[in-house]
């Protein structure tokens, strides 16, 4: 058990905790607070949604233990809200909900479009909701419920008090902001440093990310592969970051490299959502043993997803003049994006993307012209390639073949 302290709906708490738990079964099951709902639990049908230091964050995929100091509101919290009476009253009026067991989701996630987004049109609505699923309603009633809210207080917006991000708004990683250490089966440890946030504007390096919180919680893919060519030659390709960017899809560096830093961008496409993600990424690199380690942070401002990533990798040298390139990506996303980071798919997207990568540098190198260059990284269609692929498998096998 892990004895940790959080706010609940106004209430500050000392609890005792198995670290494997998830928050949506605490606030169910312990705290009594019934109003957040369990659908999918993987994080994908927002049923679960609460706000986590003011952000949505879906509580089915967020460690109780993650929460440490962090201050969580579920709709019990904002029974006495004035948002909250307003969408209520707008749901019923305009048959916004049937069976109802989406309605918490929706209601809070509502609650933060209508206070951060008093000027969404109805296409940013169906964006904003693309994370709430509902199997009733058509979702007509619902984004005209929300934008009756809107166009109540288009001259005077409404407004809440601003996200703190202490754990970035799916609670990343532990953040401790007074000196304590917590009990851990008998023994001290101490959590790592808290996250400051990251901004091209509020500074020009990465010295003061959390990368402990990354390596220790982030998502792990490993992947090789293999070029045509000495591992001299690849090296020094890999001294181009513009380069290197070249041949991922919807990768571009906006700044030149200076010192081993550049600015760059990735946009990516997953379903409704597209997020073009800006920040900074440093290299460090060790020339005798054929090695390096990427650092990058990277926001997106329209979907507030965040995304921090270590890529360390080598070239190894193999006979024939051929080169293994040995790549391990530990990555921590923040936002509504993360409710794609535990997806089993996505290591089936990686092993795509790699092939992609692969031949994109080949080509490179032997100075042909790369073939993908598509300004956004389509995860969706690396996705239906997969399932697509998977049927294609499960038909041979049921016919012999």
């Amino acid at each position: 058990m892990t004895q940790i302290s959080l706010t609940i709906n106004g209430t500050q708490r000392e609890i005792d905790v198995e670290p494997r738990r998830s928050l949506v079964d605490y606030l169910r099951d312990d705290g009594r607070l019934t109003g957040t709902h369990i659908g999918c639990e993987h994080g994908v049908c927002g049923a679960c949604t609460v706000l986590i230091d003011g952000a949505p964050a879906r509580s089915c995929i967020t460690y109780a233990v993650a929460c440490e100091s962090a201050e969580i509101i579920t709709l019990e919290g904002l029974e006495d809200d004035p948002v909250i009476s307003e969408l209520r009253t707008a749901f019923h009026e305009h048959h916004a909900l049937q069976c109802g067991y989406c309605t918490p989701g929706m209601l809070i996630s509502a609650y933060d479009i209508v206070t951060r987004l008093p000027h969404a049109d109805e296409n940013r609505l169906r964006l904003e909701l693309s994370g709430n699923l509902c199997r009733c309603t058509g979702y007509v009633g619902i984004i005209s419920a929300i934008n009756s809210v809107l166009e109540k207080h288009r001259a005077v917006p409404l407004t809440r008090a601003p996200t703190s991000e202490k754990l970035g708004p799916v609670g990343s990683h532990r953040s401790v902001p007074k000196s304590k250490s917590i009990k851990t089966h008998g023994r001290q440890t101490f959590p790592p440093r808290q996250q400051q946030p990251a901004t091209q504007t509020q500074q020009n390096d990465l010295s003061g990310e959390d990368w402990e919180a990354v390596d220790a919680q982030g998502v792990e893919l490993l992947q090789s592969f293999e070029v045509r060519y000495s591992r001299t030659t690849v090296w020094r390709l890999f001294e181009n970051l513009e380069e290197v960017a070249h041949c991922v899809p919807g990768a571009l560096l906006t700044t030149t490299p200076v010192n081993g830093q550049a600015e760059g961008e990735v946009t990516i496409k997953l379903g409704p959502i597209t997020s073009a993600f800006s920040g900074l990424v440093e290299i460090e690199r060790d020339n005798e043993n054929y090695s390096a380690i990427v650092r990058g942070v990277g926001r997106d401002p329209i979907s507030a997803s965040r995304a921090r990533a270590i890529i360390a990798y080598q070239i190894h040298a193999t006979e024939d003049e051929v080169s293994k390139v040995s790549v391990s990506v530990k990555f921590l996303l923040a936002g509504p994006f993360a409710q794609f980071s535990r997806s089993g798919l996505l290591r089936n997207v990686a092993d795509h993307l790699t092939k992609k990568f692969a031949g994109n540098l080949e080509a490179l190198l032997s100075g042909a012209k790369v073939a993908d260059m598509a300004d956004t990284l389509d995860a969706g269609k690396y996705v239906r390639s997969v399932l697509w692929g998977r049927i294609l498998s499960f038909i041979r096998r049921l016919i012999g073949k």
